[in-house]
């Protein structure tokens, strides 16, 4: 039986404060449109947000297309932007601040502002009927984004058009989230600040770069999670963190002096000593422990450098104590397998992978094919057996996520 509105409404109250538990903001805008989507059962939808004139689409989802895609694996969506004016819908919606309602995007009155772009329709063997966009604002009416709904559909699966109703709901909605967003935006921010300390120190240490690595690593996390049959809110609740943890996995990089870190050689056994240091003291930021994440930051950085075979460091030391001098002497045994912390052991993949496909300064980037070789390779000596598997099947979400935050991306 269909929710009423009154049901609806509920449901949408309810969701707000679950949503400002959400810290990062890619879980975050996935979230939102995901339970959008739900409230007013839109078959498909996109979210947008705002970036200077243009909107930049964040997520999309398809539960039709969603059906035809092996077990796991995600839409794989065209990162792209659009400008903001009013010839396209998302368009006029962010620059009028209005909400567009349309029954059949095909059948748009002629001296509509907007118009519908086909194309997507043609590439994609989908055909968009319903649309219902909103813009997502501020209290004060600034515009942070669009929320757009696709094919609304009936109890019996039938696609309709959005109701006023609907329409009422999915702006309250939008409206709601507007907070929660806006929080998960500074977070983002103070992250990326975090990030570019340690890019003055080391160029590697990019916004894209720590992005990327942080989404592979959710996507590993999440195909082992759903394998385990964890619960939902459980995956959900580590995905936020792990996201987070994952961007700050070299943050104790800026404790390294620029002589060692800039070294256009190799180092010798005492500065790499030091270089290795950057794992516990990256660790110290989060030693007084105020939460979940500050306990996932403080493992992914003590342990994203240890290997399956016990061969990588910094090992079994005290992080309180620990000093380049005294490790050097003490030569303490580097963790082995399961020893290793399960978000270590992912970081330490989705960190290799974006090293070895990323072109740098000292590097050009190997080939697809060198790159998913020396994975397979090192499954087994540098990391677990398991999660290589689990990286292989998610290959193609990762892809993806690495077309949304290219090294050319200014951050």
């Amino acid at each position: 039986m269909p929710q009423s509105d009154p049901e609806k409404l509920k449901q949408i109250i309810e969701l707000d404060s679950e949503l400002h538990k959400i810290h990062d903001l890619d879980i975050l805008l996935e979230r939102i449109l995901y339970e959008a989507r739900k409230v007013v059962n839109a078959d498909a939808g996109s979210i947008y947000i705002k970036d200077g004139d243009h909107l930049v689409i964040q997520y999309a989802q398809n539960d039709t297309i969603q059906k035809t895609l092996p077990p796991g694996q995600k839409l794989i969506y065209k990162v792209f932007k659009v400008k903001i004016n009013p010839k396209t819908i998302s368009g006029y919606v962010a620059s009028t601040g209005s909400a567009v309602n349309i029954p059949d995007v095909y059948n748009i009155p002629p001296d509509a502002p907007y118009s519908f772009d086909p194309s997507y329709d043609r590439i994609s063997g989908y055909r968009t009927v319903s649309n219902l966009t909103v813009p997502i604002r501020t209290n004060l009416g600034e515009i942070l984004g669009v929320l757009q709904m696709i094919n609304a559909k009936d109890t019996d699966g039938k696609v309709i058009p959005f109701t006023q109703e609907d329409e009422m709901l999915v702006l309250h909605f939008a409206t709601n989230v507007s907070t929660a967003l806006q929080r998960a935006q500074m977070t983002r921010a103070i992250l990326l600040r975090m990030i570019r300390m340690a890019e003055l120190r080391d160029p590697k240490e990019t916004g894209p770069h720590v992005n990327r690595v942080a989404g592979y690593a959710v996507e590993i996390y999440e195909r082992w999670a759903q394998k385990r049959n964890l619960p939902q809110r459980e995956i959900e609740k580590t995905r936020d963190n792990l996201r987070m943890a994952a961007m700050l996995h070299d943050v104790g990089k800026v404790a390294i002096s620029d002589v060692i870190l800039k070294k256009p050689a190799r180092f010798t056994d005492d500065e790499y000593e030091i270089m290795k240091s950057h794992t516990y003291m990256g660790a110290r930021l989060f030693i007084d422990k105020q939460s979940e994440f500050d306990e996932l930051a403080q493992l992914v950085a003590l342990t994203h450098h240890e290997n399956w075979d016990g061969s990588g460091y910094p090992g079994k030391i005290d992080i309180d104590t620990a000093d380049p001098d005294q490790l050097r002497k003490a030569k303490p045994r580097g963790l082995k397998g399961e020893e290793i912390p399960l978000f270590g052991r992912i970081v330490s993949i989705a960190d290799v992978y974006d090293a070895l496909v990323s072109h740098r300064i000292y590097k050009e980037a190997w080939t697809e094919e060198q790159v998913l070789a020396e994975m397979r390779k090192l499954a087994g000596t540098k990391f677990d057996p398991e999660l290589v598997e689990i990286f292989f099947e998610v290959l193609p979400n990762i892809k993806a996520i690495a077309s949304k935050y290219p090294d050319s991306e200014s951050n």
